[in-house]
């Protein structure tokens, strides 16, 4: 992937909220890369969910920062069913440790180089 294709969230206008989920996969990863896809594309159908970003490195930790416009958007990505059943294999199979936090942004800017 070409470093121009690559991008952050743009920076929104605040007050919005930022969900980060830290995690530690066990070796068991199977069925995880695919349902890792489906549902991001669940999440982005929900209205106020904004974008997301994700990095792991080669020890293992990953790390995704969703962002939302409000509360009431992450109350439905955290009810949606799918959603739910994935967090359960989750935690039966494919996290050895995981972290959650949520926070409300309160200031927020971005930079892009143009060419």
């Amino acid at each position: 992937m070409s470093q121009h294709t690559v991008r952050p969230v743009p920076a929104h206008e605040p007050p919005y909220y930022t969900v980060v989920f830290t995690s530690v996969l066990t070796e068991d990863t199977e069925g995880y890369t695919e349902t890792a896809a489906h549902l991001e594309e669940l999440v982005r159908e929900i209205p106020g969910f904004l974008g997301y970003e994700h990095a792991a490195d080669p020890g293992g930790l990953g790390i995704t920062v969703a962002y939302f416009r409000d509360e009431e958007s992450i109350a439905v990505w955290r009810q949606n069913l799918e959603h739910r059943a994935a967090q359960r294999t989750g935690i039966k199979r494919w996290y050895e440790r995981y972290s959650l936090h949520v926070g409300c942004v309160e200031r927020s800017h971005s930079f892009e180089r143009k060419r």
